[in-house]
């Protein structure tokens, strides 16, 4: 079940048993095995009251309730209380992932919820910033997409009717500071499971077309011309 507000920040699961629900962090939330929290995770290897979310005036904090296995933040154990940033993933012992999405770091929705790119007609795939999720025609994409893969269909779907060079794939996804040690072949396999995922939604359509020697673009279809 999803508890969504438009202005909160939120937090996604990604795979595990609550893979693409999302809840509103606009007050504190407790994360565990016990029927009587906050955000349910009946597994064994989570304890009962295993982690809290807490939203303060300077941004939401990330406390373990001294879990028997452990809560961690970018792969990193949580010893003590985190503020969260933008797109950091939280693992609940090794059961369940979430994304954290803060409200700071999106754009507010246009028109019924879609992000549309403006003077463009919307089209056969869309995508809403906030959530970062993705629909293909009336299909939400399922599981949601991974950051690294978002932030590649984002920028193309920012750029429709141009050319992305490689180059500026990388700078989006991997930061200017990392660009430089990314390689070609990390690319070619985001770029591979991105094409992988969209097929699982509908098969009979490229999105993401190669463009050689330039770079990728978007082939996004009307809605009326499939």
């Amino acid at each position: 079940m999803e508890h969504l507000s438009n202005d909160a920040p939120l937090l996604i699961a990604q795979g595990g048993p609550l893979n693409g629900q999302r809840w509103s962090i606009s007050k504190a939330i407790i994360i565990g095995r016990d029927q009587t929290c906050d955000l349910v995770i009946a597994d064994r290897q989570v304890s009962r009251r295993h982690a809290r979310l807490k939203p303060t005036v300077e941004g939401v904090l990330l406390e373990d309730l001294g879990s028997r296995n452990g809560t961690y933040l970018q792969g990193n154990q949580l010893k003590s209380p985190k503020l969260l940033n933008d797109s950091d993933v939280i693992h609940v012992a090794v059961v369940q992932e979430f994304i954290y999405l803060s409200s700071d770091a999106t754009l507010p929705l246009d028109g019924e919820g879609f992000d549309y790119v403006p003077n463009q007609i919307p089209g056969l795939l869309r995508l809403e910033k906030r959530s970062r999720r993705v629909w293909i025609g009336n299909v939400e994409v399922l599981p949601p997409l991974s950051v690294a893969q978002f932030k590649l269909l984002q920028e193309l779907y920012e750029n429709q009717d141009r050319v992305v060079t490689r180059q500026k794939i990388i700078e989006v996804v991997w930061g200017e500071d990392q660009a430089v040690i990314v390689s070609e072949q990390a690319l070619d396999a985001l770029i591979r499971r991105l094409r992988d995922r969209l097929a699982e939604t509908d098969p009979s359509h490229s999105f993401i077309a190669t463009v050689r020697g330039h770079g990728l673009r978007l082939d996004n279809p009307q809605l009326n011309s499939k």
